[in-house]
């Protein structure tokens, strides 16, 4: 989880709109995913988070993206699994109070 997910959560709580909150920033948090179709088997999915996660962390790749002034905040796999299941599994109320909030 972010830093500014966390905090805008820790707030959000605060004032009983945690969920609210997780809705609205999540699409921060997923960025650009890399997703796979259904049906992958897992350990499958497991050497390819292995393998993005040691790409990304490539010294090589790293220094090009600062050259590049190319922003790098890579999330893992399961952290991103547990997010996008979380936003999908908001109830109906937050679901309602997000359409409000985007004038829908």
């Amino acid at each position: 989880m972010s830093v500014r997910l966390w905090l805008v959560s820790r707030l959000a709580a605060q004032l009983g709109c945690i969920r609210l909150a997780k809705l609205v920033l999540a699409n921060g948090d997923l960025g650009r995913p890399i997703i796979a179709p259904p049906g992958v088997p897992a350990e499958r999915i497991k050497i390819l988070r292995q393998a993005f996660m040691k790409a990304i962390n490539d010294p090589q790749l790293l220094a090009q993206a600062e050259k590049q002034n190319v922003e790098t905040e890579p999330t893992s796999g399961e952290e991103l699994e547990a997010l996008a299941k979380e936003v999908i599994a908001q109830p109906a109320e937050a679901v309602e109070r997000m359409k409000k909030l985007f004038g829908k």
